[in-house]
């Protein structure tokens, strides 16, 4: 009887330190446990992921959306990777309860609309990467959102124009001047979008050309698709007057 309770004991213990890990992924444990899900079949976001999971990534899998409270229990998670996927779907509820997630990254799917308001779940997020999707628009709203973000990449999709609301509510913007030589610096992606060049973006244009600001541009080869006199001019070389 003693020899089973303590097979049952020993049992019990390797289980929990190796806890369970879902077949379609890899669990690693090196002092913070690391899981990465890649089986191109998967199509829904694993379940029954290790509740201590620091990082998790889902990475050149069939997913195509991001379902309510998908990660609820991950309430461990630091680094959630969802990359080159399929997913055209993000709920507005996907991350609730991922209060500590420093890093999002969404890059390489076919995103059109993302759920600005989700980032209100993730209050010590910092880096939001969202390249190589299919956004068409930022709601002026989003800069309320926006507040602890301090990487934010919107490079390769498919935005003309911002609203120039949003540019006057997003801290780095509505305070440029004032913030010149923080040592808080925002790290903005927007390369390889069709931007239309006039006053809707103008404080874009004049950030872009600051030795010394609170953005730093992370290519800062960015060009205006239009209109027709500015089409291929870089920014930093777009004229206060050209832009109207």
């Amino acid at each position: 009887m003693r020899c089973v309770l303590a097979f049952q004991v020993l049992l019990c213990c390797l289980s929990l330190a190796q806890p369970f890990c879902p077949s379609q992924c890899t669990c690693v444990f090196h002092g913070t446990r690391t899981v990465l899900c890649n089986d191109p079949d998967t199509a829904e976001i694993p379940v029954n992921v290790p509740l201590d999971t620091v990082k998790l990534r889902v990475e050149k899998t069939a997913v195509r959306r991001v379902k309510t409270e998908a990660f609820y229990y991950l309430t461990e998670l630091r680094y959630l990777w969802l990359t080159y996927n399929s997913i055209s779907s993000v709920d507005p509820a996907s991350f609730y309860n991922l209060k500590v997630l420093h890093e999002l990254r969404l890059d390489g799917n076919q995103i059109s609309t993302f759920p600005w308001e989700a980032l209100r779940e993730m209050p010590n997020l910092r880096t939001l990467d969202l390249h190589n999707n299919r956004l068409t628009s930022v709601p002026a709203e989003a800069a309320a959102y926006l507040v602890n973000i301090t990487y934010l990449d919107i490079s390769s999709n498919k935005l003309n124009t911002l609203p120039s609301d949003l540019l006057d509510i997003w801290s780095p913007f509505s305070g440029m001047i004032s913030t010149r030589g923080s040592s808080q610096k925002i790290i903005l992606g927007l390369q390889d979008n069709m931007w239309y060049c006039d006053c809707r973006i103008s404080k874009l244009i004049e950030m872009s050309k600051m030795a010394e600001g609170p953005v730093v541009l992370m290519d800062p080869l960015v060009t205006c698709s239009g209109p027709e006199n500015l089409a291929g001019v870089l920014f930093k070389r777009a004229g206060t007057g050209s832009v109207r």
